[in-house]
């Protein structure tokens, strides 16, 4: 008991050595920015973002709220969305209100805000997740570049097996009444047990599809008055850029990467390490140089989910240029206001 508390006492003292020398931020003759995001898990994505606009006026510095009365996430933000300004920016996952635009209250503060940029794919998981760059997330955990599954063919055909069950969730989350097809049912339907990697998975999207079609009859069978609206729901995903091959950028976040994406890249990457090993082992080295040969290849290999993590492979995502071209906006905006004020002092 002595022992734990020493150990607290030191780490209290720790801490307060830790808050006198925090060193003071770097003038680098840049105005500097404020960028709030939700949560920490989502600063390094944000940091990506905004590293593709280095410019010689602005220095964007991205961080999390420091509330203490309210949790971090999109309501805080939301709370703060009065205060944004050229200098603060405020910066959310879309979840729903990019397809939602006008329909609700919130979706519309959030689509018209000048200084409020949002993912336009329901979350930045999705980005990592983007089917083009899964391969790339292979090869870095695994050293491996033997192209054995087309994670843009699977993932295309995923979108398309789940749509219908997908339509059927955003269109009651727009009405209200989430209760008809709730989150936790919507994770259950579209989530994927297992790859059987032959066929490219051919048999594990026949699975799915048959979980789908049952609980999509179900529905139907259930509430035959929201039928109709589905249908005329789905119009209005075509509208927003929703194809039934591309569902999958629009789906819960988080469901995506840990039911989905690491099921695919788990099973891929386990492969492609067992091949690696195969090759290494079928070689001929032996002994000492075969050990050697061993464990520089088992040294080298990565966790899956922290590369993944670190993907930003995403910038081709026709969702992304969205995005891109609402920050390149504001910049030009803002930069040519700076340069006028700046203009303005001199004379």
């Amino acid at each position: 008991m002595a022992r734990e508390k020493i150990k607290h006492n030191t780490l209290a003292y720790s801490s307060c050595e830790c808050e006198l020398s925090i060193p003071q931020t770097l003038d680098d003759g840049r105005q500097r920015v404020e960028v709030f995001v939700e949560g920490y898990e989502d600063v390094a994505f944000w940091r990506g973002i905004f590293d593709h606009f280095d410019n010689p006026y602005l220095r964007f510095e991205i961080s999390v709220p420091n509330r203490e009365d309210l949790p971090k996430g999109k309501k805080v933000l939301m709370s703060m969305l009065g205060r944004s300004s050229e200098r603060m920016l405020l910066c959310v996952d879309s979840d729903f209100d990019y397809l939602f635009g006008d329909d609700t209250p919130q979706s519309k503060l959030i689509c018209d805000a000048e200084y409020m940029f949002h993912t336009y794919t329901y979350a930045t998981e999705n980005y990592l997740c983007y089917a083009p760059s899964l391969h790339n997330v292979c090869v870095k955990a695994t050293k491996n570049d033997s192209h054995i599954f087309d994670f843009e063919s699977f993932m295309a055909e995923y979108s398309r097996t789940i749509y219908p069950i997908f339509a059927w969730y955003a269109y009651s989350a727009r009405l209200s009444t989430e209760n008809v097809f709730t989150l936790n049912d919507f994770k259950n339907c579209v989530r994927l047990g297992y790859l059987d990697i032959a066929n490219n998975g051919y048999d594990t999207l026949a699975w799915l599809a048959r979980n789908v079609g049952r609980r999509l009859q179900r529905l139907e069978e259930e509430h035959p008055d929201m039928v109709q609206g589905v249908e005329d729901f789905k119009r209005h995903l075509s509208l927003k850029g929703v194809t039934p091959d591309s569902t999958y950028l629009y789906m819960h976040g988080h469901t995506l990467m840990d039911n989905v994406v690491m099921i695919l890249l788990t099973t891929v990457c386990d492969r492609l390490r067992q091949m690696s090993v195969h090759k290494i082992n079928s070689s001929k080295k032996q002994g000492l140089s075969l050990k050697n040969e061993m464990s520089n290849y088992m040294n080298s290999l990565r966790s899956i989910r922290d590369v993944l993590l670190d993907n930003e492979n995403y910038t081709s995502c026709p969702l992304y240029k969205k995005l891109k071209a609402d920050i390149q906006r504001y910049l030009d905006s803002t930069i040519a206001s700076l340069i006028a004020r700046k203009g303005k002092s001199r004379d």
